[in-house]
């Protein structure tokens, strides 16, 4: 499946090595159903082969919005054989598809249920500040323990489990979003879409080699205790360094004046 193939998102390339994914179904909130996961799994799988492409802005259109889960209007289709059945996340997550080009999720209006795919695996998470961060799953009756996994991860236990308990009833406010780690930046929403793309493109110039490695490094660490993730994480320094500082010596980058936040 190609960019011009998409019905359900845009994806776009700029020359500062930037791809833009773009979740395209505000008439139904960016609810994602069986098609719109397959083209983001699609839209992974061209950022990874893709060598002009370093970094990854991923939003999404409207303002009432930026996902509101799994399109509960229409069937996902799921297998017949209840064992044979699939995670819609692992066509939405990066890490999952084994992507490790950075990730900048720029996120506006209501962000529910399955929506915390798309953050729990973003390396950089940025709002608007009327975004509201909430799961819906209990408040329908249904388990929430997909996605409170991957958020446990971002902002820890206590929280995680007062956000998947609360259902409809509480919702996350952009400025405790951003107290309890769950952004790292709260924009306008004239600017979101900007200072997202801003941010991609500061990690864009720097060497793949380098900000790719770093990604799966942090990343992977995850899965292995201390120890074994320190030594995984020397052979990373290992294989990665010489690439990427063999591209700073022969595309010695621009030093912008570093920033303050």
């Amino acid at each position: 499946m190609s960019g011009s193939d998409f019905r359900t998102i845009r994806y776009e390339t700029s020359p500062d090595r930037v791809a833009t994914i773009t979740l395209a179904r505000p008439e139904v909130l960016n609810a994602f159903d069986r098609r719109m996961c397959e083209e983001v799994g699609a839209a992974w799988a061209l950022v990874k082969a893709d060598p002009e492409v370093n970094a990854v802005v991923l939003r999404a259109e409207g303002d009432r919005a930026f996902c509101a889960g799994l399109d509960t209007k229409k069937p996902y289709g799921q297998p017949d054989d209840v064992w044979n059945h699939e995670d819609p996340g692992e066509l939405l997550s990066p890490k999952w598809q084994k992507v490790w080009k950075p990730v900048v999720c720029a996120v506006q209006g209501i962000c529910t249920a399955g929506a915390f795919y798309f953050l729990n695996e973003a390396d950089i998470v940025i709002c608007s500040p009327e975004a509201t961060f909430f799961d819906s799953h209990v408040s329908a009756g249904m388990v929430s323990a997909l996605e409170p996994v991957g958020l446990m991860r971002r902002i820890g236990l206590a929280q995680t489990l007062r956000i998947a308990l609360s259902g409809n009833d509480e919702r996350v406010t952009a400025e405790t979003a951003l107290a309890i780690g769950l952004v790292t930046e709260v924009v306008d929403r004239a600017g979101l879409w900007a200072r997202a793309h801003e941010l991609a493109a500061g990690i864009a110039a720097k060497p793949s080699a380098a900000t790719q490695g770093t990604v799966r490094a942090i990343w992977e660490s995850l899965d292995r205790p201390y120890r074994a993730a320190m030594e995984q994480g020397l052979i990373y320094t290992r294989l990665g360094n010489p690439l990427g500082m063999a591209e700073v010596a022969e595309h010695p980058p621009a030093r912008p004046e570093p920033r303050l936040r």
